[in-house]
């Protein structure tokens, strides 16, 4: 039974599993997308998450406690930098995990894990959505205002003589 285990130790020792991740850490934080095993991906997904969350607030007890996890300066300065300013506003799920396949060699399960609001490609596609959403709603906004506006001062006509019939 696996009651409480709630990491995947990836047949790894434990030292072996930190560095690991911190390198996997600081290669996504600088390439903003790695292409790994899923069960890697995943692993990974809960380790970076609480790192962007933390580097949220730039301090520098959360830089010395972001440096001990990743070991690596650069990334430590593209994650305050660079990733910071662009996740502020996001109340988490920063990383996205895309399944690609098999591998050839192994036939491992293949994912491609990234940086959420790094992906150009569904940023793009994202914007256009919302222009053509926005574009609808005011093309339906301003055909009620066009017909209401000539209608009121008819309507206010309408108004004034039913009082007067009665």
């Amino acid at each position: 039974m696996r009651h409480n285990k709630a990491i995947n130790h990836l047949g790894r020792k434990s030292g072996h599993r930190k560095a690991l991740m911190a390198n996997m850490a600081s290669s996504l934080i600088k390439h903003k997308r790695i292409e790994t095993t899923v069960a890697k991906a995943k692993a990974l997904k809960t380790y970076v998450e609480p790192l962007i969350t933390k580097c949220k607030e730039d301090t520098t007890h959360s830089r010395r406690v972001v440096f001990s996890y990743l070991k690596d300066k650069d990334a430590v300065k593209e994650l305050f930098g660079v990733i910071a300013p662009k996740v502020a506003d996001r109340p988490g799920g920063y990383t996205r995990v895309l399944h690609t396949g098999f591998r050839l060699g192994d036939g491992a399960d293949m994912a491609l894990i990234e940086l959420v609001d790094f992906n150009e490609a569904a940023l793009a596609s994202a914007k256009k959505e919302e222009k053509k959403a926005t574009r609808r709603s005011r093309a339906k906004k301003a055909e009620p205002k066009a017909e209401a506006a000539p209608a009121e001062p008819a309507a206010a006509p309408e108004a004034e003589e039913a009082p007067k019939a009665e």
